[in-house]
């Protein structure tokens, strides 16, 4: 099907179809990565259980790979009411909502995996969550998408590798910050510039998740990775607020209930995924350097009380609350 421009289809779609019937809703939901990613998967399968707990009553349309505009415009699409839904990386929300920015913080989960989610089970992801409550949109979950691992054309085995080097991160003071006392200088780069800018040199790495950086060939440009997973990617899924609000109690709980129940699954999708893009990425010639506990223990000291410094010198009082509540669920996991 042939789809018109982003949100003139999104709107075009909310007028013509009016608000939606208590028995029959339609509700459309966007986001900017492919139709074969974890993020697919994670929808397709949410709406197949709702329409089978509504007895099909709800349907979830699903708009992949940035057919109904890019991140921003989706956002700002859910926010004024011409798009339902949209499932988008926090990374990309900190300028509607800059308490979005505690998630740039390196080593906020555990490494397993699944203390990483009773982390988020134990308060943190609703809390989280809420801050979106005053900022026009109603958050309905949070789930992880990958950790981010350093990569160079230089050797980055020991700390002592990583001094004096240049990273390309994203625009945030967190990430910036974070990498300073580890001796590496934060260079902000527009993605779409990042292979060109590893290629010629203009920084000697980069962070990015590992499929991230089959699938964009950043291997290609860079001869060495550390296996960090320093840096969590987290997603959320936004709704409008009268549009949630409009379902029926029973409509919302099987939507929330059914992200619960598929989120394990996309974890290891997501990290199937990962498995087989490291292999292609050892059978290129790549270093891969595994570090010691006792590495990733520094790096943690290092990066974390920097980035967490930065991240409240942006979010204040809020972001203290935030905070507290991350830390009280993950002391009750590490403790």
């Amino acid at each position: 099907m042939t789809l018109m421009k982003p949100l003139a289809l999104a709107i075009a779609t909310a007028v013509a179809a009016g608000p939606a019937t208590a028995q029959d809703v339609t509700l459309r939901i966007g986001h900017v990565e492919a139709p074969s990613s974890t993020t697919q998967v994670l929808l397709e399968a949410v709406a197949g259980k709702v329409a089978e707990k509504t007895g099909g009553a709800v349907e979830m349309a699903i708009f992949p790979q940035s057919q109904l505009g890019g991140q921003r415009e989706m956002t700002e699409a859910v926010q004024f009411g011409a798009l339902d839904a949209t499932a988008g990386p926090t990374a990309f929300m900190s300028g509607f909502n800059p308490l979005a920015a505690i998630m740039d913080i390196p080593f906020l989960y555990p490494a397993d995996p699944a203390k990483a989610q009773q982390v988020r089970d134990g308060g943190f992801a609703d809390a989280f969550c809420k801050t979106f409550d005053s900022r026009g949109f109603t958050c309905i979950g949070l789930y992880p998408n990958g950790t981010k691992q350093f990569t160079s054309n230089n050797p980055i085995a020991t700390l002592d590798d990583l001094s004096g080097q240049k990273f390309r991160v994203m625009e945030s003071a967190v990430l910036v910050d974070s990498l300073k006392p580890i001796g590496v200088t934060g260079v902000p780069i527009p993605f779409g510039e990042l292979y060109t800018s590893l290629q010629t040199g203009v920084v000697d790495g980069q962070e990015n998740p590992i499929d991230t950086i089959y699938n964009m060939k950043f291997f290609e440009v860079q001869s060495h990775l550390m296996l960090t997973r320093h840096g969590a990617i987290e997603n959320v899924v936004l709704f409008n607020p009268a549009v949630w609000s409009g379902l029926k109690p029973e409509y919302q709980d099987a939507i929330t209930s059914s992200l619960r129940e598929v989120t394990p699954d996309m974890i290891q999708h997501k990290r199937a995924a990962a498995e087989k893009s490291l292999e292609e990425i050892r059978a290129a010639g790549v270093d891969v350097a595994e570090p010691s506990p006792e590495l990733l223990d520094n790096l943690r000291e290092r990066m974390f009380p920097a980035a967490r410094d930065a991240f409240l010198r942006g979010a204040g009082s809020e972001g203290q609350q935030l905070l507290d509540a991350y830390q009280a669920a993950y002391d009750s996991v590490m403790n």
